[in-house]
């Protein structure tokens, strides 16, 4: 069985056949799927939609699109969802920069205030990162002691040189459906040079859905073609990947059962 490690089951594209969709994960190798919050009103649906389903776990937290109107309010909500069995992380949180949705200056204030959250809670982080690399390393170097719970990069997209300088932080590389894609020239370097206890494998569903569905909406199902293209990668079997990185999934997210 196979463990998504990042979703968003509670994106309205869901809305018509959630139930569906997350009744047949079992019968499609998938025994756990955990969904995303990235502003105040995602983390609460998230949260009602783990409660309502025995197989579906969720993180809590403010995306960097959503940085700029973030408030104490929602710090405190998200350590009073986080008492809740169901929630396995603060997420997803980080740096965006590509489109600036927030000032970067807002983004790093309201993560790493999230990263303070995540360790008096003693939880791991998901952390979103693209294009700010540099000021990524400088705040997790900053603040290297609230990385204790363990961080994973969701849909990671750097380079091998950059994932050798997260790795010392122990931290896990979560791969998703963007490694099926004619232009994910680079995975061949980077998923060779992670750690293999490190490993994660997640749709962001509905989103990047993988070769040959592209198109379509992706669904947490579909973290099987993930694992196989892996495998062809690494030159490796795919039940023996997933039960790796489904180890892999317990060990950092502790809540996880």
């Amino acid at each position: 069985m196979l463990i998504d490690t990042h979703c968003h089951l509670d994106d309205e594209r869901f809305g018509e056949d959630r139930k569906e969709v997350i009744s047949s994960l079992g019968k499609n190798g998938i025994s756990r799927a955990i969904t995303i919050g990235c502003d105040r009103e995602t983390s609460l649906k998230c949260v009602s939609i783990a409660d309502e389903y025995e197989n579906i776990f969720c993180a809590v937290g403010t995306h960097p699109h959503y940085a700029d109107g973030f408030t104490d309010d929602d710090l405190d909500l998200y350590a009073s969802l986080s008492k809740d069995e169901k929630v396995v992380a603060i997420g997803e949180i980080g740096l965006d920069y590509f489109y600036d949705f927030s000032p970067r200056e807002k983004q790093k204030e309201v993560f790493v205030r999230q990263l303070h959250l995540a360790s008096s809670l003693s939880l791991p982080v998901i952390i979103h990162l693209r294009d700010a690399y540099e000021d990524m390393t400088s705040l997790l170097d900053d603040n290297r002691s609230l990385l204790k719970n363990g961080i994973v990069f969701h849909c990671y997209s750097g380079s091998k040189e950059t994932a050798s300088i997260y790795s010392k932080y122990d931290a896990y590389f979560s791969f998703g459906g963007a490694i099926t894609f004619k232009n994910a020239k680079a995975i061949y370097e980077v998923l060779p040079s992670i750690p293999s206890d490190r490993i994660l494998f997640e749709t962001d569903s509905p989103y990047l859905t993988p070769v040959p569905y592209r198109g379509r909406r992706n669904e947490p199902k579909y973290t099987n073609i993930v694992v196989d293209k892996a495998a062809e990668i690494l030159h490796t079997d795919a039940e023996k990947l997933k039960e790796i990185s489904t180890k892999n999934a317990f060990e950092l997210f502790k809540k996880l059962k």
